[in-house]
């Protein structure tokens, strides 16, 4: 029985080896274009990574932005005058909600290449025939839907307290995604640059946390003497949170069509930087 049983498997084995090696092999796939798959599936891993620690990436921010409302609102909103025509703490919200998107658009981006970098991962999105445009619409997709989200829930939280009603649904939208967009390529280019998570808190703590703090998100810049007030509009931050600030009460410290071309032409530099980088690999490939 033992023979027997081992002369079928045998015979079973070969059958199967025979009938591989006669099998017609599968076509090649055809990718096309654009590298739908690829892209989707990148896009969702950068989504899945930072919803799979949501009380870290989401939740915090909303509430440390309900810190600040909160602090402001009892240390001076009750004492200060109103400005633009609104009461202070409606004028706060939103800058508020655009800090918050700011913060966590860089983050995303910047920390997934630093993260894949020092861990080696960089293979899994090199190796595949994924595009530098597709490698960087996945990137700053993942972190203008983690910033987008953050402004989102950090509105919702904020609203029971303060007024805020959308005088023009357009400017949210502009500066909102263009903020996100523009975050999301900067944290492209600093991930690239990056060797550790060190050189990352360097450029939030040096360079994004200054421009937002100083770009008239508690205050407005009209108050400010020379040159401080010249210097703000260098800002591009600061034309970010004024538009965005203009959707939601209808007035604004800056002119928006110069405002929004900043925004735009900013945004079309630092997408031609970042696809020269990912295309040359570089720190990716050395």
């Amino acid at each position: 029985m033992t023979d027997k049983k081992s002369i079928a498997m045998t015979n079973q084995a070969i059958d199967e080896t025979e009938a591989r090696r006669t099998a017609t092999p599968p076509p090649p796939r055809t990718i096309g274009a654009v590298n739908w798959l690829g892209l989707w599936t990148l896009y969702s891993k950068e989504v899945r990574r930072f919803l799979k620690v949501h009380f870290q990436t989401v939740l915090a921010p909303v509430a440390t932005s309900l810190l600040f409302m909160m602090v402001f609102s009892l240390a001076i909103g009750t004492d200060r005058e109103a400005i633009n025509g609104v009461p202070f703490t409606s004028f706060l919200a939103p800058g508020l909600v655009m800090l918050g998107l700011l913060n966590n658009a860089f983050a995303n981006s910047s920390s997934s290449l630093i993260s894949a970098k020092m861990m080696g991962n960089t293979v899994d999105w090199m190796m595949p025939p994924i595009s530098p445009a597709e490698l960087a619409a996945a990137f700053i997709g993942g972190a203008v839907t983690r910033g987008l989200l953050v402004a989102l829930a950090t509105g919702l939280a904020i609203m029971p307290f303060v007024d805020m009603s959308i005088a023009h649904p357009w400017a949210v939208v502009y500066f909102g995604l263009s903020a996100a967009v523009m975050m999301g390529l900067i944290g492209v280019i600093a991930g690239l640059w990056a060797e550790k998570f060190d050189h990352l808190s360097v450029i939030t703590n040096f360079i994004i946390m200054p421009l937002a703090f100083l770009s008239g998100t508690f205050y407005s810049v009209e108050i400010l003497p020379e040159p401080f007030y010249t210097i703000s509009h260098i800002n591009p931050v600061f034309f970010m949170i004024d538009g965005f600030r203009y959707g939601f009460i209808g007035a604004g410290d800056s002119n928006l069509l110069v405002g929004a071309l900043v925004c735009l032409a900013l945004n079309g530099v630092l997408l031609v930087a970042c696809l020269m980088l990912l295309r040359s690999g570089w720190r990716l490939k050395s």
